[in-house]
């Protein structure tokens, strides 16, 4: 079994709805995405994928169709709390608003992350790890073995 890489990085703002911090104000991250998937090296001659376990540039097309353009320079807003009407009024002032079915912390980005990349994925390659930093010195982990 061999694990490969990729890693991306985003610019996203979020608001914490209820939160007791200074974060509960609009603000934004640079956001840098690891992700790793593992399998198989493909060992056919005749494939054009020969020696790889997946293509980096399949694995840059998912996580950029899926995460990176989308939340790219948008708002992550909790559209399941008042914070709905927020978002609304961004999206009417012409920002790109993305309203999630949770809180938009980094822990729960990584869930909405990893099945995002799951669901995309080859049959012959599983996600393994995914870690988000949402500043150089603060980021979250998914593991497969524990989800």
């Amino acid at each position: 079994m061999i694990r490969i890489t990729k890693i991306f990085t985003f610019e996203t703002a979020h608001v914490l709805y209820n939160y007791d911090g200074k974060c509960k104000n609009m603000h934004g991250h640079s956001y840098k995405l690891y992700v790793t998937v593992k399998g198989h090296p493909i060992n056919n001659l005749d494939d054009p994928k020969n020696g790889m376990v997946v293509d980096f540039g399949d694995i840059k097309k998912i996580v950029k169709e899926e995460i990176v353009d989308v939340w790219d320079h948008a708002v992550l807003v909790n559209g399941a709390s008042p914070h709905l009407s927020l978002g609304e009024g961004l999206q009417h002032q012409g920002h790109k608003v993305i309203f999630c079915d949770y809180q938009p912390t980094c822990e729960n980005m990584l869930y909405d992350i990893a099945e995002k990349i799951k669901s995309n994925l080859p049959d012959h390659v599983q996600l393994a790890y995914l870690k988000l930093h949402e500043t150089e010195n603060s980021y979250g982990e998914w593991l497969a073995e524990e989800n």
